[in-house]
């Protein structure tokens, strides 16, 4: 029985090999490398992605619109790497009262995950998770991943009747060497469908329409008061003058 000779698929050998060379269609050579954002020693403003994550039934869940930078500080010195959408892989989770959406290029290279509750019909960010593994900073230097989270009793605390918007977006410090900056920022949780909108904001648009209205009704009760004993004062300097 002749033995046969079994040939590893070049694109296998890449996965299991550090810098295995691949022989492109054109046939040059090609060094298969691990992706790793590179650090900017300048600022730049990042593009602006929209990502969402839809629940069971195929119904939007979770949007966030906004510009994504991570500003890693070494030795006092910041650097900067703009997250690209069109790189980004979105996945997340949608329940009653919890859900959450996450980031990622490829490679977990960089990730980004917001986590929200709702709680008395508002939602909030209750956890922010980031990290990056950038490209060393210099030839030699060793390999850093840069990782941290926040976690905030309500951040971007909104009624689910209601989007979050912010046009000069947020710095956030989710450790001492990273910080994230959302620039803009404009996100929305647990997404009623227009059956639940009219049910839930309707009647809280009641309820704040009767507040108005009550205040309106206190005001004028205590002008109408107040004119009244203005009016009896007056009356009363008179009598007395005669």
């Amino acid at each position: 029985m002749n033995a046969q000779t079994y040939r590893w698929p070049p694109v296998l050998l890449a996965a299991l090999i550090p810098c295995v060379l691949l022989q492109r269609t054109d046939g040059s050579l090609s060094e298969a490398h691990i992706y790793q954002p590179i650090l900017n020693p300048n600022e730049s403003v990042p593009s602006q992605g929209s990502y969402a994550v839809k629940n069971y039934n195929g119904s939007l869940c979770v949007t966030v619109v906004t510009g994504v930078e991570y500003i890693i500080t070494e030795n006092k010195i910041n650097w900067y790497f703009n997250l690209d959408p069109s790189g980004v892989k979105v996945n997340g989770y949608c329940g009653k009262d919890v859900a959450d959406i996450s980031l990622t290029l490829p490679g977990d290279a960089a990730s980004l995950q917001f986590n929200f509750k709702k709680k008395f019909n508002k939602f909030y960010v209750s956890q922010l998770n980031a990290h990056l593994s950038p490209q060393p900073l210099c030839k030699g230097c060793i390999n850093k991943t840069y990782s941290g989270q926040i976690t905030s009793e309500m951040l971007f605390l909104t009624p689910v009747c209601e989007t979050f918007k912010s046009r000069s977006g947020f710095l956030l410090s989710v450790s001492p060497a990273m910080k994230i900056k959302l620039v803009p920022l404009q996100m929305k949780a647990f997404i009623l469908s227009d059956r639940e909108y009219g049910l839930e904001c309707l009647k809280e648009s009641k309820k704040i329409i009767a507040m108005v209205m009550g205040a309106v009704v206190m005001t004028l009760i205590f002008i109408v008061m107040l004119s009244f004993l203005f009016i009896r004062d007056r009356r009363r300097q008179g009598y007395e003058r005669m």
